[in-house]
């Protein structure tokens, strides 16, 4: 085993891309994602897991059909599973994302902002 913690800072500085999530860590059958965001992903929806946000830092707010959710540094929300919802990010932003393992950004969505699944850094 491995006693060694995880820096996020370094973590974050090993990527540049926007919205291409990169592992970090598994828990049981979850990943722990590190993602740079900036401008606006698509709408989608992940139909079978709920999405957990925590902004490490800047500013991100989520989009829904009927309003929206922002967050700042230290905050987070869970999306629920099934609830179409559109991130969005006026500056580059720094997020830690929370599902299982497998799971697709921009979830049955096809688009040119469909990352690489299950990158490790």
């Amino acid at each position: 085993m491995n006693y060694e913690p995880i820096n996020l800072s370094r973590k974050f500085s090993k990527f540049t891309e926007h919205w291409s999530p990169k592992v970090i860590a598994q828990m049981n059958d979850y990943h722990l994602k590190l993602a740079k965001v900036q401008g606006e992903f698509v709408w989608h929806d992940h139909p079978e897991t709920d999405e957990v946000f925590i902004v490490v830092k800047g500013r991100l707010d989520i989009h829904f059909r009927d309003g929206k959710v922002s967050l700042n540094e230290g905050e987070l929300f869970v999306v629920p599973k099934g609830v179409e919802h559109k991130p969005f990010a006026e500056q580059e932003c720094h997020i830690l994302l929370i599902e299982p393992a497998g799971t697709v950004n921009t979830g049955s969505v096809e688009d040119k902002l469909t990352a690489p699944n299950d990158v490790w850094i």
